[in-house]
């Protein structure tokens, strides 16, 4: 049943691609929720599926996503 988790785990890694590229503050802020709960997504994948690499990756874009939706408050 967790093999199939890379199918959500990707359609969820695309909308918030979609999201963060998008002018309005809000879709943005919605992106990097998107992106935190893709890179969650693609870790419990690659838990599953021993893909410590792909984890190791997750977890530096899980941080980059936290400080992406923190600096999304802050202009310029």
């Amino acid at each position: 049943m967790l093999d199939l988790l890379q199918w959500p785990a990707m359609v969820v890694t695309l909308v918030a691609a979609w999201l963060v590229a998008s002018r309005r503050k809000g879709r943005r802020e919605a992106g990097f929720w998107c992106f935190i709960a893709s890179n969650l997504l693609w870790i419990a994948w690659g838990w599953h599926d021993h893909a410590w690499a792909l984890i190791g990756l997750q977890v530096g874009l899980f941080v980059l996503n936290l400080r992406g939706a923190r600096n999304n408050d802050t202009p310029g």
